[in-house]
């Protein structure tokens, strides 16, 4: 393995080396690449600006099928680098046949393993041979923030509700075909001030604000569980709110993060934030409150029947020789938000890396994951398109 180098690992370096941090760096970079990189090969390639100077990519064969087509999403951002790392976090260095950078894992790896079975499937055709279905790859911006990007995919008509659509986020072997839903709210409460010795002239509201996130926490951790998504979690991710400690404070935000599962959606959320409101009006008069929901994807559930679903795990059982599990993605992915959006039951994860490394200091990824995903993307192409 210290010897093995695929066209995807060594994408992967050249990927990892190009500064992509969202925010930072962002992806003009890393879009010019990948742009420049397409466009050697003898297919259409597209660059859409979704934000200032923020690029996405589309590039597409064409079949004898042009809906469904085969769609392979990934997006080119990262988080920040971030402090605690001991390797380069934009060095891409090969130690113990792992390749340390950020991105290696989410998602550069898995970028390039996509991109090398698009150009093997290109240089395919362009030897005579016609692709049943077409074939896109697609690279999209701001994954890591407001999925901005892939919103502009959908608008755009690049896919579609009878796409088959794989991202290649780090699902550690596994193929994860369902995702908790994500709501956000930002709370604000308003009392009033006075002196924090006479408070009782005063509305405090971080007190009222104290009441409101511990309704929510406890009827969010009474909703139902899911067989396969688990249990309903709230994270109160900001808080926000007072002046002085010998002030009453009048002021209070807090912003929300809650991960659903069926069958508690945004909606009974809503119902669980107000009745929270309620009782705090109640608990500390002189209070009022109000909320915004700042973030809203549905929960997907799985697709036994994903015509995508049984081709992917085909390829990956014959590349691997092992049953390969499915699951869900605890996070929130491209393919999640068409598939809550278009209702499109073909969208799924699978690529190289653990997702419990992205994000965080030294972050890396196995060759032999590179290699293993490089394989099963280029099976299933095959297997669809040929």
């Amino acid at each position: 393995m210290e010897n093995h180098r695929s066209d995807a690992t060594l994408l992967t370096q050249n990927l990892i080396r190009i500064d992509s941090t969202d925010p930072g760096a962002y992806e003009k970079n890393i879009a010019e690449y990948i742009f420049n990189r397409l466009s050697s090969l003898p297919v259409p390639v597209i660059k859409k600006e979704v934000l200032p100077g923020r690029y996405n990519i589309m590039a597409k064969m064409k079949g004898e099928i042009d809906d469904p087509a085969l769609v392979y999403i990934c997006h080119m951002d990262t988080v920040t680098i971030g402090d605690g790392w001991t390797t380069d976090p934009l060095g891409a260095e090969v130690i113990n046949n792992r390749i340390y950078g950020r991105g290696a894992c989410d998602m550069k790896s898995g970028l390039a393993c996509a991109l090398s079975a698009f150009s093997a499937m290109a240089k395919e055709a362009a030897s005579g041979k016609i692709p049943r279905h077409s074939f896109v790859f697609i690279g999209t911006v701001d994954e890591e923030d407001f999925m901005r990007g892939v919103e502009d995919v959908i608008r755009e008509g690049w896919v579609t509700e009878k796409s088959f659509i794989l991202d290649t986020e780090p699902t550690n072997g596994q193929i994860q075909v369902a995702h908790k839903g994500r709501t956000w709210f930002e709370v604000t409460v308003t009392g009033v001030t006075a002196h924090a010795s006479t408070p009782w002239k005063g509305a405090d509201a971080i007190a009222a604000m104290a009441e409101i996130i511990s309704s929510i926490r406890r009827r969010i951790g009474e909703c139902p569980s899911h067989e396969d998504l688990g249990i309903s979690t709230v994270t109160f991710g900001q808080i926000e709110g007072g002046y002085r400690p010998y002030v009453v404070p009048d002021q209070c935000k807090v912003w929300i993060d809650m991960r659903l599962v069926p069958p508690t959606d945004t909606a009974a959320a809503v119902s669980i934030v107000e009745q929270a409101i309620r009782e705090a009006e109640i608990a500390v008069p002189g209070i009022t409150s109000s909320y915004e929901i700042t973030g809203d994807r549905p929960y997907i559930e799985k697709d036994e029947s994903s015509f995508l679903l049984k081709a992917l795990k085909a390829a990956a059982e014959e590349t691997t020789g092992k049953t390969v599990p499915v699951s869900y993605f605890p996070g929130y992915t491209d393919t999640a938000v068409i598939a809550g959006k278009l209702h499109n039951p073909n969208c799924m994860s699978y690529g190289p890396g653990d997702l419990e490394l992205a994000h965080k200091p030294d972050e890396y990824v196995p060759l032999e994951d590179i290699i293993r995903c490089e394989e099963v993307l280029t099976r299933l192409a095959r297997s669809i398109l040929f």
